[in-house]
């Protein structure tokens, strides 16, 4: 991809982990967390595990993944897949479907067993690749 006369630089990123969640289809995600998404686990590399110190249950946490079933070569979409919406940038979205599919989940640890840590709710689906795990700024809502 190039922009007028300027070559954007490749970025190269490595899963630290992947979710193991009930949800097996994509058809099953719910689009946000708070549309009934099942708690899951983060199954993150053993040798991260010194990352995880300080890491415990109640921290509102963001969890970063890679939507790895995503059509990067989609632009623009209805939102929510409704067609009674105008059609928007995928960048004015929160669509699945885009450029780069980097998903952007808040939740709250449950447990941390491990490498293992449990969340409240993601509506990421099972085998999705994790890129990052960080402390939640401000509040998160209760689900």
């Amino acid at each position: 991809m190039e922009t007028e006369g300027a070559r954007l630089p490749t970025v190269e990123l490595t899963a630290i982990g992947r979710v193991s969640s009930p949800l097996t289809a994509l058809a099953d995600a719910p689009r946000q967390p708070d549309e009934g998404a099942p708690s899951a686990w983060l199954e993150l590399d053993p040798a991260l595990a010194p990352a995880l110190a300080g890491v415990q249950a109640g921290d509102a946490v963001v969890v970063l993944t890679w939507l790895d079933r995503a059509d990067r070569r989609t632009l623009a979409v209805h939102p929510r897949g409704d067609l009674a919406r105008p059609v928007l940038g995928v960048f004015a979205t929160r669509s699945a479907d885009r450029p780069n599919p980097v998903g952007l989940h808040t939740a709250r640890v449950v447990a941390v067993e491990g490498t293992r840590v449990r969340l409240d709710h993601l509506e990421a689906v099972d085998g999705t690749p994790v890129l990052d795990l960080k402390p939640a700024l401000g509040p998160v809502e209760e689900r």
